[in-house]
């Protein structure tokens, strides 16, 4: 047994099989299958580490199938690591080249190749949206396979070039400041959410903290560690680690709900240097709702269902504080649906992956959604706002999809002077 799989078996031992997690479980609801729950799973995991059984496709195809929206670690009354514990397998399948084909191939090459390089990724951007706009990748899509006609339509349109400009270095604080925060500028929200970056430093700013980006900052690994190329996530790390080191910020605030989850646990990825980014990152609404939030005085007179990222509500534990910031804008009325903690089945790249799952897994989020028919949908992670923009265009569901932080955005917009720089 391999130290890795030591790491595994242990942290199995932990799991005392009571299947609370199966009803959270979005693979086991919609399988039935006992080897697609947690649990099951934990059982599979242990038999390859005790050499029960041999490290097969079997695993391989359980360990991909899940979502990994740890849901399960909420349910779990024994603290099982379920999260760390996949990408430990999911690494080990990886490094054996189980499933390893051209779909697996073209991931990593994306992941690897395009996503941490800031200019190829916007060099790729600028291309697909002159496509788009040209129609050109309509009229390629009779030409492509069955698979690939599916990824199209996951496809988001891609932002004009003046949404996709980088932030300035530093942003000052507006009024009396309060403090100095760094900000995460992630790989995939400059490109396709440039918007949202821009209101949440315009957010920070105006609620009196000093914004410092800093140059050297890179992805932040998570679509690495969950595809199983942890080692390439740790390289990442190591790069952040040192950016925001030297900038020297106590607190870094992300606006992404699975970079804030892969940022707090680099330290299990590089185990006595990433304790302390690991100890300053904080998600843009917890931050502000312990900080304490400056008055809103613009009105938003719509009804505004909130829909809980995985990677935020069991990745973080972070769930009233979105709440207590929307509640908090004069005229907003928030309501509930019937499950707001369940995956939409974005995953990071699970919606391209595993396109058919996603989907069942959508429809469920959809359904609840319906039943309430609020104006927006505010939920803080690029795959949850892109998984949810295309499901709601898809069933001819009006209600806008925004981060939370746009609503703030234009509550206090006329009333912040000076920003020009981030608009």
């Amino acid at each position: 047994m391999n130290e890795q799989w030591s790491k595994i078996y242990e942290r199995s031992l932990d799991c005392v099989h009571c299947g609370l997690c199966l009803p959270a479980c979005p693979t086991y609801l919609e399988t039935g299958r006992e080897t697609s729950s947690p649990r099951g799973r934990i059982y599979l995991f242990r038999a390859v580490a005790e050499g029960r059984i041999g490290l097969s496709e079997a695993v391989e195809e359980e360990a991909f199938l899940c979502l990994g929206c740890r849901a399960c670690e909420t349910a779990c009354p024994s603290g099982v690591r379920y999260g760390n514990m996949l990408e430990l397998v999911r690494e080990q399948v990886s490094q054996e080249g189980l499933g390893e084909g051209w779909p697996k191939k073209i991931e990593r090459w994306a992941l690897r190749g395009l996503l941490p390089h800031r200019r190829r990724l916007g060099w790729a951007m600028t291309f697909l949206r002159a496509a788009q706009r040209l129609g050109l990748d309509r009229a390629a899509l009779p030409l492509l396979p069955n698979a690939l006609r599916e990824l199209h339509s996951a496809l988001p349109e891609i932002p004009p070039a003046r949404e996709r400009r980088r932030l300035p270095t530093l942003i000052p604080a507006v009024g009396e400041k309060r403090g100095t925060v760094g900000f995460l500028v992630g790989c995939v929200m400059p490109e396709l959410f440039g918007a949202i970056n821009a209101a949440t430093v315009r957010v920070l700013a105006h609620n009196g903290f000093e914004v410092v980006v800093p140059a050297g900052q890179v992805c932040c690994g998570a679509l690495h560690a969950h595809s199983g190329d942890l080692a390439y996530a740790r390289g990442l790390a190591e790069r952040n680690i040192e950016a925001f080191g030297n900038a020297g910020v106590d607190v870094v605030v992300t606006n992404s709900a699975g970079c804030g989850a892969a940022l707090r646990e680099v330290a299990e990825w590089l185990p006595g240097r990433g304790e302390a980014l690991a100890a300053s990152v904080r998600d843009v609404a917890e931050f502000l709702d312990s900080e304490g939030l400056r008055e809103p005085h613009g009105r938003i007179d719509a009804r505004v269902c909130y829909d809980d990222p995985c990677h935020l509500i069991h990745g973080q534990r972070v769930e009233a504080a979105p709440r207590r910031l929307l509640a908090a804008i004069p005229g907003l009325e928030l309501v509930a649906h019937a499950d707001p903690g369940s995956c939409c089945g974005a995953a990071g790249i699970y919606n391209l992956t595993h396109r058919e799952m996603s989907l069942a897994v959508l429809e469920r989020k959809l359904d609840a959604l319906v039943a309430v028919a609020p104006d927006f949908i505010a939920t803080g992670n690029p795959g949850c706002l892109m998984q949810l923009r295309s499901g709601a265009n898809r069933i001819g569901l009006a209600a806008e999809v925004v981060h939370p932080v746009e609503l703030l955005d234009r509550a206090y917009s006329g009333e912040v002077a000076g920003q020009e720089s981030v608009r």
